[in-house]
């Protein structure tokens, strides 16, 4: 079973499903309100050249987030954007 990783270590075109918010107060509220709640996915689009802010999208929308409040955030299931559990095989070969 894949362990939690915070949202701030997924590389871009990672995604992973929200799993425990560990912040607390306002900034709690304030990641809740954008969507990030238990079971989310969420994909990471682009990390910025210095590596803060970055963007990820979250139930349609693109959002920017810092590193120090996207490390409050524990994903799980973490796998490449678009991949699945099945293996395609070309089918000409």
């Amino acid at each position: 079973m894949n362990q939690p990783v915070p949202l701030s270590s997924l590389e871009e075109g990672q995604e992973a499903l929200v799993g425990t918010l560990c912040a607390a107060g306002s900034i709690r509220r304030r990641l809740r309100d954008l969507g990030l709640t238990d079971g989310a996915r969420v994909i990471c689009l682009q990390k910025s050249p210095c590596g803060d802010p970055t963007a990820y999208l979250i139930r349609g929308a693109v959002i920017a987030l810092r590193r120090q409040d996207a490390s409050t955030i524990l994903m799980k299931g973490v796998k490449a954007h678009g991949a699945d559990d099945t293996i395609h095989r070309d089918s000409r070969a």
